[in-house]
């Protein structure tokens, strides 16, 4: 079954209903043979959001374009553009003298209107940490939900949508009504069991463990094979599994960039300040792919003026094998290897969300059960963020992975940038 094909349509419908909600308007039925979706931005140039803020955690304002340094590989790269976005209100100063105090003030305006979407990923999570997110998520919504915001309840697989809306009963349903999903998890029961870390690790990094490792499988889950003599045997099964399940992990990661993509698309449209907050496990993006995947979000992110927020659902969690994880093929050394790949990959899947939040100005909760105190700093957001714009002429467009590092005329401040960027190659153009 193609997901790509499963997804798509209600994806589609999933951004009307967003888009309808906002603008007060019916939602309108669409056909759904809509193009495949695709990650495209302006390939001329990257954009740097950076959040500086001082040692009490307050975001820095007044900071000018001369303040700033970006690093390219370690090398001084020029700028060509700078604008400064407003997100929250920025504290004013104090008056100058008590006259301004008794000074007839302008009536203020009233506060610009706040759109924070809650995207759960249920693709990913599994039902404990599915439970244990709902909970908080449900005793933190008022605070949330303020008077000036208006929030949305959404799930990666399409099968939770609140709309927008200010009723928090109407949220708080959404939020009770989200499953775990897991499409694309691989079932250990499978023979061999191999991770899309392993399996990147056997068809794209060619690592002889790992390769022995899955052909040792397939000789302990299949006694009637003869090592002697069906080694070739072995090894074809070995290299077969872990082709699908590179495909299938591929594919996952693609689908869960299109999404959250998507979503930044829709929230550019809509007035105001604008948040999305992603509660998930996380997800690995270890090929060379998603990495351009992940750079074009967060330029997207960074046009649309669209802040991201991760929470790790995991709270503090364990690296080691789990009984749900052990199969009868796991024995011996294979038990200690993949003990050790998934230490790895739980490590890694922390990366793509601290990333997206610190190339977007958010901020990332992990490493705490205190879920509660998580949800609670994620909806609080920056006031001032800073946009650097790097054109990329003269940046060769080959697919490589440039680091980049952001410094400010500023002492005693701390900076959130992104980590680097892809340039992508060129697309063909098909005939």
């Amino acid at each position: 079954m193609n997901l790509n094909a499963c997804l798509r349509p209600a994806l589609f419908l999933s951004f009307l209903a967003l888009i309808a909600s906002a603008h007060a308007s019916p939602q309108q039925e669409t056909g759904s043979q809509e193009a495949p979706f695709k990650i495209q931005l302006n390939a001329n140039k990257v954009l740097v959001q950076v959040v500086v803020r001082d040692k009490q955690g307050r975001a820095v304002s007044g900071l000018k374009k001369e303040d700033f340094q970006v690093f390219d590989n370690e090398k001084p790269r020029s700028f060509s553009g700078f604008t400064v976005q407003r997100r929250g209100v920025v504290e004013a100063a104090a008056p100058a003298s008590p006259e301004a105090v008794a000074t007839p003030q302008t009536p203020t305006a009233p506060p610009v209107q706040r759109f924070v979407v809650f995207l759960f990923d249920d693709l990913h999570m599994r039902p404990e940490e599915m439970g244990q997110a709902q909970k908080a998520a449900s005793q933190v919504l008022d605070r949330a939900m303020s008077g000036r915001e208006i929030g949305a309840v959404l799930s990666l697989s399409q099968k939770t949508n609140s709309g927008l809306t200010r009723d928090r009963a109407r949220l708080q349903e959404a939020i009770k009504g989200l499953q775990s999903r897991n499409l694309y998890k691989a079932d250990s029961a499978d023979c061999p069991s191999l991770d899309y870390y392993q399996a990147d690790l056997i068809e794209n990094k060619h690592d002889h463990d790992a390769t022995q490792d899955a052909v040792r499988k397939v000789f302990n889950c299949n006694p009637s094979l003869d090592p002697k003599y069906q080694e070739n045997v072995a090894e074809n099964v070995a290299d077969s599994t872990a082709r699908r399940v590179l495909a299938m992990g591929h594919q996952d990661v693609q689908n869960t960039y299109a999404a959250i993509s998507a979503f930044l698309r829709t929230m550019a449209t809509l007035p105001g300040e604008r948040t999305l907050i992603l509660i998930s496990p996380g997800f690995l993006r270890i090929e060379q792919e998603t990495l351009i995947a992940e750079s074009r979000l967060m330029d997207l992110a960074a046009e649309s003026n669209v802040t991201i927020d991760a929470l790790d659902a995991r709270g503090l969690y364990s690296s080691e094998l789990t009984a749900s994880d052990k199969s009868p093929a796991l024995g011996g050394a294979s038990f200690l290897l993949n003990s050790d790949y998934k230490r790895t990959a739980d490590k890694l899947a922390e990366q793509p969300m601290a990333e997206l939040a610190d190339a977007t100005g958010g901020v990332f909760f992990h490493n705490s059960n205190d879920l509660d105190a998580g949800f609670k700093q994620l909806t609080d957001a920056a006031e001032v963020v800073y946009v650097l714009e790097l054109p990329l002429a003269g940046v060769k467009a080959d697919g490589s992975y440039h680091r980049l590092k952001v410094k400010v005329d500023r002492d005693g401040v701390e900076l959130q940038a992104r980590h680097g960027y892809a340039a992508p190659k060129p697309e063909k153009n098909k005939k």
